[in-house]
């Protein structure tokens, strides 16, 4: 199947089913108001969403309208947990080479998570907005993961069964802000602001032989203003798998329906794939020359993130947004006086 949420001026909008060459869609919300109460009761409400989404596909159902992603929210607009993994140590590996630092051993077999802001995600075509430039707005293209509830010390072989969606992220970060927090040695705040998801979200087996139960077998594409930035393939030099990250993240605590959990950035350490955020070309070219000469995004700019199966069909619809300058908060948005 494919989902997605539509805004309607609510917090977590409303929830549809999808066609699956994502032109049209329908109302599911008789079934479930929004994404995050289906997949509180996933094992109930699946096979009804299943005949709906068949229907649709067969063009037979009576409510089928046009899809337009610029409607579309993030599948999940805000969840209970955005668990940010770092799968692809040849990102990590690129960074410390730069630096002239060794990678610590225990990195292979002990995954790098961060627990990021959940209460914004944004939707495929939202703005970046950033308030300064300066900042270093980069994108960093990844594949997450939406688990129903996930039992405390849950094993890999176990945790398999319990991803239900799979999604296409760009997970914003604002490079320049990051060694001053990292420095106080509790990790990211300030420089990861809302991260952006595809339009849909897709379950395992929509997905055929590219998912194979830890990791989807396809290649993650990302331009900047047109210009291809790179296509590493989200299935290869993937050091942790999905069901090992859900391993990872319930070491100690058990977690609740509607938890995400992201790769980080999609890398190959075959550097003709490219890469997929600027700052590992900036590290590269900072190891071939001793200085980065790639930018960070800047105002305007337009950044596209899309996965295509080997027929050239978007699998979960480009993520296409701008870069925007922040005017400050809005007189609607902010506290009224006491009286």
């Amino acid at each position: 199947m494919k989902l997605a949420t539509l805004k309607n001026g609510t917090r977590d909008g409303q929830l549809v089913v999808v066609s699956r060459d994502l032109s049209s869609y329908v109302l599911a919300s008789d079934l479930a108001p929004t994404m995050q109460a289906l997949l509180d009761h996933w094992a109930s409400l699946e096979a009804a969403l299943q005949e709906r989404y068949d229907a649709l596909n067969r063009g037979d159902h009576p409510g089928i309208m046009p899809f337009v992603f610029e409607r579309a929210e993030a599948p999940l607009p805000r969840a209970f947990q955005w668990c940010d993994g770092s799968a692809y140590l040849s990102h990590a590996e690129l960074v410390r080479k730069a630096r002239k630092a060794e990678m610590p051993s225990f990195l292979y077999h002990d995954p790098l998570m961060y627990q990021g802001a959940s209460d914004t995600f944004i939707g495929p075509r939202d703005d970046i907005v950033v308030a300064d430039a300066a900042w270093g707005i980069d994108l960093e293209a990844e594949i997450a993961v939406v688990t129903d509830d996930v039992p405390m010390g849950v094993r890999r072989a176990d945790a398999v069964k319990h991803i239900k969606l799979i999604m296409l992220v760009n997970d914003v970060s604002l490079r320049n802000l990051m060694p001053h927090e990292l420095s106080k040695g509790f990790g990211f705040f300030h420089s990861k602001p809302s991260t952006a998801f595809s339009g849909v979200a897709v379950t395992p087996d929509e997905l055929g032989t590219h998912w194979d139960g830890a990791k989807l077998n396809l290649r993650v594409t990302s331009h900047i203003n047109g210009k291809l930035l790179g296509q590493p393939h989200a299935g290869i030099d993937l050091d942790f798998d999905f069901p090992t990250l859900l391993e990872h993240a319930a070491k100690t605590r058990s977690l609740s329906a509607g938890t995400v959990i992201g790769s980080g950035t999609v890398s190959n350490r075959d550097p003709g794939a490219g890469s997929s955020c600027l700052q590992e070309r900036r590290m590269l070219e900072i190891i071939a020359g001793g200085e980065p000469s790639t930018p960070f995004l800047s105002f305007g700019d337009e950044v596209r993130i899309e996965v295509l199966d080997p027929s050239g069909a978007s699998v979960f619809g480009a993520i296409r947004q701008k870069v925007r300058q922040y005017a400050g908060p809005t007189q609607s948005s902010q506290a009224e006086e006491p009286v």
